[in-house]
């Protein structure tokens, strides 16, 4: 089957939809000789900060002198940009052989009665990058977990370390509608005897957390209690932070913008000592500095264009807009025009109550996807905002507006989902963005 026609048939997988649970992924992964169990791993679940502090961690390791996997989700542009060895994504001729792999076991497994349903999208890509890592013969793999925690297809692995980066609500019709219930999904990461790092700072949220650590007798790790603290301090355009962790300081400046980020940042460091310690493997403190500095993550306050300035967030909860608020607040001199999509299944009016005050002007525009939801339906949440706020569906034109608006001095900040981000970095891909 060509690659083509292999790519179809994981892009039909999307029809099946979200299905929680591990029977299928384990099935497969079985007949695929466990690929997830030829190397160590560390497992990150988190509403918010997952990503980033992945992408931290990877090139930590990496200052460290490890060959490292990274398997993170959703893509911008291309799938490929899931699996990663290195900083390196999957070349797409090696994906279309493993996924024609992953296929094929796929096709015998439905043919045999093992699997009683096919896998989702998830599912299958996630069993790709497992055998793409055990192929390259990395050294260790930083997995992101798609959603929630405890039903995750990446929750098979028995990692040396869990993170959890915060905790606060999103995909509520998944996981639950409280905090606790969502902290109790998230804390389904958590191995017996491995150690658990944790970022939340809800009240709630941690004692959830602890109560699983303490069941499977996991050592909990709190990233900012047990005399761990965490200080910020501006200069020359940049924020400079201060970590202390058992009796070590760390004073960084991550390559990542905004406040948040040393939020992040610090449970990247406490994440690197915990499994430096459980591995038996030396993670110095310059290569956990010099990753932090040098680390880049696409999205996350990524800047793509100088004037006017264009930034691309992709913030797309509540608490995602409360961090891209404050660095508004921090880090700009003015308000910036918002350019504004999001999916019709988050907060929409939670996020447009956060984020919108902060804004000059705001530019609604479309989105190919039917999950997102249309530019009238974001401004009949907007309420006392509608008067700065302007609807231009053709995604091309909208961004020309927010720059016009914006002036050459000013900044454009496109938020409300990673799928705006990545539709915006296809068009500057193929030279009409405006």
């Amino acid at each position: 089957m060509s690659g083509n026609k292999t790519r179809l048939w994981l892009d039909e997988l999307q029809a099946f939809g979200i299905k929680l649970g591990l029977e299928n992924i384990r099935t497969l992964c079985a007949a695929l000789d466990d690929p997830q169990t030829a190397f160590p791993s560390v497992h990150v679940a988190g509403t918010n900060g997952k990503g980033s502090v992945c992408a931290m961690l990877a090139e930590i390791l990496r200052e460290a002198g490890f060959r490292v996997g990274l398997y993170t989700s959703p893509h911008l542009v291309r799938v490929e940009e899931r699996v990663r060895v290195n900083g390196r994504p999957i070349p797409p001729r090696d994906f279309d052989r493993l996924l024609r792999k992953v296929r094929d076991r796929v096709e015998a497994l439905l043919g045999s009665g093992r699997l009683p349903s096919p896998p989702t999208y998830f599912e299958a890509l996630t069993a790709l990058a497992w055998l793409h890592f055990r192929e390259r013969g990395v050294g260790i793999a930083v997995l992101e977990v798609g959603m929630g925690g405890r039903f995750d297809a990446t929750n098979i692995v028995t990692p040396l370390v869990s993170v959890i980066t915060s905790i606060s609500r999103d995909h509520e019709e998944h996981l639950g509608r409280t905090i606790a219930a969502i902290a109790f999904e998230k804390a389904g990461i958590v191995k017996p005897g491995r150690p658990v790092v944790c970022g939340a700072r809800n009240d709630e949220a941690e004692r959830v957390v602890a109560e699983a650590a303490a069941e499977r007798r996991s050592p909990l790790v709190r990233v900012f209690g047990d005399g761990h603290a965490l200080s910020a301090r501006r200069g020359r355009g940049r924020w400079r932070f201060d970590y202390r962790f058992r009796g070590e300081t760390f004073s960084f400046s991550p390559g990542l913008a905004g406040l948040h980020q040393g939020e992040n940042g610090a449970i990247a460091v406490a994440a690197a000592r915990v499994l430096s310690r459980v591995w038996h493997k030396p993670i110095e403190k310059t290569a956990i500095v010099e990753g932090l500095e040098k680390v880049c993550w696409e999205g996350r306050l990524e800047l793509v264009r100088r004037r006017p300035r264009l930034l691309l967030d992709g913030a797309h909860n509540e608490a995602g807009m409360r961090a891209l608020r404050t660095f508004i607040e921090t880090d700009l001199r003015r308000k910036p025009v918002v350019l504004f999509a999001m999916m019709k299944d988050k907060a929409v009016g939670r996020a447009v109550r956060t984020l919108f005050p902060a804004a000059k002007a705001v530019v609604l525009a479309s989105l190919p996807f039917e999950r997102a939801a249309a530019p009238e339906e974001i401004l009949s949440r907007a309420g006392p905002f509608r008067e700065k706020i302007f609807l231009e569906p053709d995604l091309r034109k909208a961004i020309a507006l927010a720059g016009r608006m914006a002036g050459s001095g000013g900044t454009v900040i496109a938020a409300g989902s990673l799928y705006l981000v990545g539709e915006i970095k296809k068009l500057r891909m193929s030279g009409r963005s405006g």
